[in-house]
């Protein structure tokens, strides 16, 4: 491991050696941290410190853990309209893709590893990623990032903010998932699946 962490913070992230258990910990043990976007980005040292995570933290956290594990730290940026970004760690077994995530909406959270291709992955977030309104809102993803390019600013053990990872997901190209004129097409939510993706919501 390029950074330096701790004994206690290696034995925490060695017991998840599964991507399901390093979502089950991220569900149940990290709390979700309500600060407003743009506060704090926390590494995943201060993550296991504090206890909570937004979606980008756990989505640190949660890279670390694969890293740990032997796979590459890949993020995924998916974009949308109206609403606000969401960050997946993404991991490959046998040739197919899953996803780890933390999140306020139930259906934005861990998908198994089934997935052919990276916008197969993605296209499984889009009838449950919405806004209070109804919206269904994710429009573009990005390639996957591996952030051992920010090892030398020590973005898994950092007592700092770690704000190099998410800035540069927001700056590179976005791929569309849409192709024109589909948007109009969108109905609304469903109400039961709109109520169904806030249970366990954090306001």
């Amino acid at each position: 491991m390029p950074a330096e962490f701790t004994r206690a913070e290696l034995r925490s992230l060695r017991r998840l050696d599964t991507p399901f258990q390093i979502q089950k910990f991220l569900d149940q043990q990290i709390g979700y941290n309500k600060e407003p976007g743009g506060v704090t980005c926390y590494s995943p040292r201060l993550v296991l410190r504090h206890g909570i995570a937004h979606c980008m933290e756990g989505a640190l956290l949660a890279a670390a853990a694969l890293r740990v594990h032997g796979h590459p730290p890949l993020l995924v940026d998916l974009e949308a309209v109206h609403d606000d970004d969401h960050v997946l760690a993404v991991y490959r077994l046998d040739g197919h893709w899953g996803a780890i995530a933390k999140s306020n909406y139930a259906g934005l959270r861990f998908r198994s590893p089934v997935y052919r291709t990276l916008r197969e992955l993605v296209l499984s977030y889009f009838e449950h990623y919405y806004n209070l309104r109804g919206e269904k809102t994710l429009r573009k993803y990005s390639r996957p990032v591996n952030l051992a390019r920010f090892d030398r600013m020590s973005w898994m053990t950092s007592d700092k903010d770690v704000w190099a990872g998410p800035e540069h997901l927001c700056d590179i190209p976005h791929i569309p998932l849409l192709k024109p004129g589909l948007e109009r097409r969108l109905n609304r939510m469903d109400k039961r699946l709109f109520a169904a993706g806030l249970v366990g919501r954090v306001d």
